[in-house]
């Protein structure tokens, strides 16, 4: 067997995820898992239900102002999003 030089856990679960597939799915959960922490507790508070699919960020959204006012805010979220993941994973918000 051969040796290698120490690895971080981190290094080692970054090695496996860009080996496989699932990199794309992870960085879709990743991208969903970070709307609290991009809008807000009093925003996210009203979200029922967000996901992403083939890079369009699925929101659904209880208060009928709130939705109204998240259309204008769409660019700069997915800007936000994207930033904080390093890569272009949201192209597009709809909002539910």
């Amino acid at each position: 067997m051969k040796r290698t030089e120490p690895q971080s856990i981190r290094q080692i679960i970054d090695k496996v995820i860009d080996s496989s597939a699932a990199r794309s799915d992870f960085l879709e959960h990743r991208a969903a898992s970070l709307w609290p922490e991009i809008v807000g507790q009093g925003i996210n508070r009203q979200t029922l239900r967000r996901y992403v699919s083939k890079g369009v960020l699925h929101v659904y959204i209880a208060s009928a102002p709130m939705k109204g006012e998240l259309e204008f805010f769409k660019s700069k979220i997915i800007e936000s999003i994207n930033s904080a993941l390093g890569t272009e994973v949201v192209t597009a918000i709809v909002i539910h």
